[in-house]
């Protein structure tokens, strides 16, 4: 038998693997716990993940992240609900704080659009593969195949995340760059409540920070344009969650300690609303009502993951390399089962050497 510490021992080393591996944005990172926790390690089944993911969608957050933290309850208890959080966000934090030192001294992030093209393709074929595991569990009959194709057409039609998961649950329970000088004078306080309220309230995919942040912060005179985008691009090219951009901006704003401080703060609500959530899902998921929300709330979440993978496709197979590539990390991912893991690696490698050689 499995000891607590045996276990909490495994949360760490998985997500703290994935936290230096997982790239490609929220979709991709719930494909990469899909596969670690449900297909390789067998910690739950596939409806009880789907289960989980319906209830990141609930609240607000940054999905994936919020999964490590389920995940990591359900595997070692309380302390796993910490450690698996915080393995998944510190790897890419410390990155992204040495990223955003880099930039603050030589003002720009060279040759991350190679990189980013490179991996996008890998993206793309890593979610198709957890879109048709997850879709062969969550859909069960017509209603739900209903179900998802209106998710995914209202998602493509611009229809918000937040609001398809709310009317599906309805339905359900129915049936320049910066100024140093300046920006450092910006109060730490006032930075972690700016941060902590786009934490509590931000809903749908990590993509959707850079309009939290610009509102908060470009908006009053605190960052260009151009140095947000630049950590965008940062929160996408590094492995961990998009949302550790917020780590970038802190280090423009107040440096190291502005850093930690954004940190903290846009992840803390995670931790805390999956901790008061969590215990209810456990206890409620088998009563009628709440299965059948869940049911319908799982078959909305196929259609939006759908609706990402259509989004992404155009611009990740742009080209011949592209295709190439996405080809590659399909055969590698299917016929060789080589793991989500060891396929971003090795695509990561390639769009560096891709990257250095360009001219």
């Amino acid at each position: 038998m499995t000891s607590g510490r045996t276990r909490l021992a495994e949360v760490v080393a998985v997500f703290g693997r994935l936290g230096c591996t997982a790239f490609g944005g929220p979709a991709a990172h719930v494909a990469m716990q899909e596969e670690e926790c449900v297909r390789r390690r067998g910690w739950l089944d596939h409806q009880r993940f789907l289960d989980m993911l319906a209830a990141t969608n609930l609240i607000p957050g940054p999905n994936s992240t919020e999964m490590a933290i389920h995940l990591g309850r359900l595997r070692a208890g309380w302390p796993g609900l910490v450690a698996g959080g915080v393995a998944f966000v510190l790897p890419s934090a410390v990155l992204v704080t040495v990223l955003a030192a880099a930039y603050a001294r030589v003002g720009a992030v060279p040759r991350v659009e190679i990189v980013l093209a490179t991996l996008r393709p890998a993206v793309v074929v890593v979610v198709a593969a957890a879109l048709v595991r997850l879709a062969r569990q969550a859909i069960g009959g017509g209603a739900q195949i209903a179900i998802a194709a209106l998710a995914l057409v209202a998602s493509l039609a611009g229809l918000g995340e937040v609001s398809i998961v709310v009317l599906a649950a309805v339905a359900g329970v129915l049936g320049a760059r910066f100024d140093p000088s300046r920006l450092r004078a910006v109060p730490l306080a006032e930075l972690g409540l700016v941060c902590l309220k786009i934490g509590a309230t931000m809903f749908g995919s990590g993509y959707v920070l850079i309009a939290y942040l610009r509102a908060e912060l470009a908006a009053h005179g605190w960052l260009s344009d151009r140095a947000l985008l630049d950590a965008v691009a940062i929160g996408q090219v590094t492995p961990g969650p998009v949302s550790t951009a917020a780590t970038f901006v802190g280090y423009l704003l107040a440096g190291v300690p502005g850093a930690a401080v954004a940190t903290v703060a846009i992840f803390l609500p995670a931790f805390v609303l999956v901790a008061a959530t969590g215990p209810l899902l456990e206890r409620w998921r088998d009563r009628p009502a709440v299965r059948r929300t869940l049911d319908v709330v799982n078959a909305a979440v196929v259609g939006l993951i759908a609706a990402v993978l259509v989004r992404l496709a155009p611009a990740a197979l742009a080209g011949p390399i592209e295709i190439a590539i996405a080809l590659a990390s399909g055969a590698a991912l299917w016929a060789l089962d080589a793991g989500s893991t060891a396929v971003f690696s090795g695509v990561l490698i390639a769009g560096v050497v891709r990257a250095l050689v360009a001219r």
